[in-house]
């Protein structure tokens, strides 16, 4: 080859080394137009998104912030409602209150009025005037106002109403200094004025302090209290007295009086208050002759039966009774069955011969307060029941005939 060929040879490979050049470079920039279209996109995308969800955050956030204002405005509402409600029902249920607020203001302006003018017409300044007015009148409410507070806490409250009633008695004065002579042609109306200011005064101490006094009930009561203390003093005395001792012997306030006087009662008789070893025993020895009476009706006779139990509610011990059909003698044998013939048991003949003792342990009972009855013989004599209930049909005709 030529040194001519190779060089056209050599510059036909440079000038497709060029065009490969040239071509890789284009292919080169178009790839980074396009990842940078992309990398736009991408960029667009993601601000989009963004803007999207701010948005749907900023709508959830309006939805939510509307929602409380909404939550707000109704629980205001309901409380602006309740509170007209409460309202209402105070008013519906103290109108006593309403009417006296209204009696204290109607009254409790012209007084303060009155004092300044009164204070005023004796050559007092204006001002100064007011404030005396308010001295007056407000000293007297404020002493009012703290004796409702040491009334509600339980102290002594004559010193206060004391005051109150001093110092409203002076503002009165004023005022119907001040009526004659403002009024001289009415001196009624100086009687008005003069009267505001202690009716203002009665009328709120009627309705806080109850300066009505006690209740009719409440009178009645401790009028009772007292004459039941004075009447147990003059019937037991010593128990008075001792119960008194007792009172003063323990430490204050560790027993009231009733405890006192029930425990002197319980060392002087040994029974519980109101009762006694003699009233016991006269209870007792009424129940057994009692017993004794009704002894005979244990075959149930119907005037006999009424007759125990009208005695039975007529009895002040009634732990210390038997029942009615008890004391009429048909407690236990009412139900018992017609006396049959026993399976096994004693014979007629043994039976006749028990029945002095029978009728010995029979007399027992009935000292005892007990009914004659089968179980009571059977412990009695150490005998079987269905002989003893045998030999109690024998006894009760046997004590029948002594009786007749």
């Amino acid at each position: 080859m030529s040194y001519r060929e190779e060089k056209r040879a050599d510059q036909a490979a440079a000038r497709a080394a060029d065009r490969e050049d040239r071509r890789l470079e284009l292919e080169t920039q178009l790839e980074a137009e396009r990842l940078r279209a992309e990398e736009k996109r991408a960029d667009a995308d993601a601000k989009a998104e963004r803007e999207r969800v701010a948005a749907e955050a900023k709508r959830r956030q309006e939805q939510a912030d509307k929602k409380q204002a909404d939550a707000r405005k109704a629980a205001k509402k309901a409380a602006s409602a309740a509170r007209r409600a409460k309202q209402l029902r105070w008013l519906k249920a103290n109108p006593a209150t309403l009417f006296v607020a209204f009696v204290m203001v109607a009254s409790i302006v012209p007084a303060v009025v009155s004092q300044v003018g009164a204070l005023s017409g004796a050559s007092v300044h204006v001002a100064l005037a007011a404030l005396l007015a308010a001295m007056l009148e407000g000293g007297a409410w404020a002493i009012t106002f703290m004796g409702k507070q040491a009334e509600d806490a339980g102290r002594e409250t004559r010193k206060y109403r004391i005051a109150t009633w001093a110092t409203a008695c002076a503002a009165a004065a004023v005022n119907f200094w001040h009526g004659l002579e403002a009024y001289a042609a009415h001196p009624w109306v100086a009687l008005v004025l003069g009267g505001s200011s202690l009716f203002a005064i009665y009328i709120w101490d009627m309705k806080t302090h109850g300066s009505h006094g006690q209740t009719r009930a409440q009178r009645l009561e401790a009028k009772a209290r007292a004459a039941h203390a004075k009447a147990r003093r003059k019937d037991h005395k010593e128990i008075a007295v001792q119960a008194d001792k007792l009172v003063s012997a323990m430490p204050f306030g560790a027993i009231t009086e009733e405890q006192a006087f029930a425990a002197a009662w319980r060392i002087h008789t040994g029974a519980e208050p109101g009762l006694s070893a003699e009233l016991y025993a006269t209870a007792t020895n009424a129940v057994l002759s009692l017993g004794a009476a009704f002894e005979l009706g244990e075959h149930v006779r119907p005037e006999l039966l009424e007759t125990g139990l009208q005695a039975a509610r007529l009895n002040p011990f009634a732990e210390l009774a038997q029942s009615p059909g008890t004391q009429a003698g048909i407690g236990e044998s009412a139900s018992q069955t017609p006396a049959q013939k026993p399976v096994a048991g004693r014979s007629d003949e043994e039976l006749d011969a028990m029945l002095p003792d029978a009728l010995a342990a029979a007399a027992e009972l009935v000292a005892e307060g007990k009914q004659i009855s089968a179980t009571g013989l059977a412990k009695k004599l150490q005998i079987r029941r269905e002989d003893a209930l045998r030999l109690r049909d024998r006894v009760i005709e046997e004590r029948k005939l002594r009786a007749a």
